[in-house]
C-alpha cells in the first residue's frame, strides 16, 4: 500500500455534508474515515452496525451520542465508541452546525458513497439528499446497517 492524498470530494450525505477521508480500498480493508458536517437538531435513524465499529470524534460543535443505555455529550475534541452490535445514534446539540470524524472498522464510507449525491458547493445542502426511506433502509442493510427507528428514536 502506497501513501495518498487527495482532496475528498464534498457529498450531500441525507442531511449533512460529508467528505470521504480514506476508504477500505485505501487502507486494505482496515477503517474508513468520513468528515462529517451536520446541523443543529440532526439526527439520524437509530442504527446498528451489524459487522462494523464506529467511532465518532469531534472537531467542531457538540454532539450527543447514544450507544446503547449510554449517553455522552461530546465537545470538540471529544470521542466516542459505538461497538458493532449496539443501537446508537447521534444529535448535534450545539447551536451552530457540528463537525466531527466519522471512524469506522469496515464499509460505512461505502454506504455514504452510495447514498450520497455530489455536492453543488461545500455547505450543507439546501434539503435531505438521497433514497426515499424504504430505500434507504435497503441500501444500508447491504452495508450491514439496520435501521431501527426513525430520525428522533433512541436506544
Amino acid at each position: 500500500m502506497s501513501a495518498t492524498t487527495t482532496t475528498a470530494q464534498p457529498l450531500w450525505f441525507l442531511a449533512n455534508l460529508a467528505r470521504i477521508h480514506a476508504s477500505g480500498d485505501e487502507t486494505g480493508g482496515s477503517y474508513g474515515v468520513v468528515e462529517i458536517t451536520g446541523a443543529p437538531g440532526d439526527m439520524p435513524p437509530l442504527h446498528v452496525h451489524h459487522e462494523d465499529d464506529e467511532a465518532f470524534y469531534v472537531l467542531e460543535g457538540r454532539l450527543r451520542v447514544h450507544v446503547g443505555d449510554s449517553v455522552r455529550d461530546l465537545d470538540a475534541g471529544d470521542f466516542a465508541l459505538a461497538p458493532h452490535g449496539i443501537p446508537h445514534v447521534y444529535e448535534v446539540i450545539s447551536d451552530t452546525p457540528a463537525r466531527w470524524l466519522a471512524l469506522s472498522s469496515g464499509g460505512f464510507e461505502e454506504f455514504v458513497r452510495e447514498v450520497s449525491v455530489d455536492a453543488l458547493e461545500p455547505t450543507l445542502p439546501p434539503t435531505v439528499q438521497g433514497p426515499p426511506p424504504e430505500e434507504l433502509g435497503a441500501i444500508a442493510a447491504r452495508h450491514g446497517i439496520e435501521l431501527l427507528g426513525p430520525p428522533g428514536t433512541r436506544p
